[in-house]
């Protein structure tokens, strides 16, 4: 049964969300604090967390922040929920590791749906073997990724979307393509999301500045 934390402050919205995904077959922790997120984390893993963006103590974007640079928490995927429509905001929370983002007022059902298209593509990632790019090695059984042999931290999403590429290697791949195949379902957030990833990755592991070539208003293509 795989396990959802949701951190919410609204008592009605969080009982809401708790509803829907135990009737999924979700067994659901609660929290109503960010500064709670951390030790509970690490005290009891979960499969999944869905994080509010304005909590108190400690905001949506700073959570997500300390989860991406623990390498206890990094793997796990994050579906943030707020308030804020703006595009942002959901930048922001992308940039800092999201890897999905849900405006109020949402529907339950989607929710529950993206969360299990989540859970999915993570356990995708669970495959043994390890890949090889160059100087880039992908061990998909420890979700790993190393450049020259060091250790670089990806979120899941930026390893999904690593290993789609390098498994599509010399592809010319559509941004729709990438959002329904990386991201499991028709992706309601634009393809601003695809660009998003594709620059981190390129931070992160600067030798995919020139392997990933822009496909001008198209997508991508790594070479």
């Amino acid at each position: 049964m795989p396990s959802i934390l949701v951190v919410e402050d609204d008592p009605d919205i969080a009982n809401l969300i708790a509803h829907y995904l135990e009737k999924a077959g979700h067994e659901v922790k609660r929290l109503t604090s960010g500064t709670q997120v951390m030790a509970q984390l690490r005290a009891v893993p979960a499969d999944l967390v869905i994080l509010d963006l304005m909590l108190p103590g400690m905001d949506g974007l700073l959570v997500c922040q300390a989860m991406r640079a623990d390498s206890a928490t990094a793997a796990i995927p994050v579906i943030m929920l707020t308030a804020r429509g703006d595009e942002a905001d959901r930048v922001a929370g992308l940039e800092l590791g999201a890897d999905d983002y849900v405006t109020k007022p949402f529907s339950p059902k989607e929710l529950v749906a993206r969360v299990a298209a989540r859970l999915r593509r993570h356990a995708g990632a669970t495959t043994t073997g390890v890949v090889r790019y160059g100087t880039i090695s992908i061990d998909a059984e420890r979700h790993i990724v190393t450049l020259d042999g060091t250790e670089v931290k990806l979120t899941a999403k930026e390893f999904l979307l690593l290993q789609y590429l390098i498994q599509h290697r010399g592809r010319v791949l559509s941004r729709d393509v990438l959002l329904t195949d990386v991201w499991g379902y028709q992706y309601t957030g634009g393809t601003r999301t695809v660009d998003v990833h594709i620059r981190r990755l390129r931070e992160k592991l600067p030798v995919l500045n020139e392997a990933i070539e822009t496909v001008k208003q198209f997508g991508y293509k790594l070479v």
